[in-house]
């Protein structure tokens, strides 16, 4: 698997996509020195709201909202 994003999927709304993705199953990633990452593991520092998973492969996915 690939140590870096390979894909990110823009979405309108992160909140309502990483409840979607978790009540589904999916685990969000945390960071060891990331404080910018809330409860939910997105990150809301500077430039887009970002939240990290993993596929099957564990390859890097992530959502993303534009500010």
């Amino acid at each position: 698997p690939a140590t870096y994003t390979i894909l990110n999927f823009p979405v309108d709304d992160i909140d309502k996509a990483v409840d979607e993705l978790v009540a589904r199953g999916v685990r969000f990633e945390r960071y060891q020195g990331m404080d910018t990452q809330d409860e939910k593991g997105i990150s809301r520092g500077e430039g887009p709201y970002i939240a990290w998973f993993k596929d099957p492969a564990g390859n890097i996915l992530a959502v993303l909202q534009e500010k």
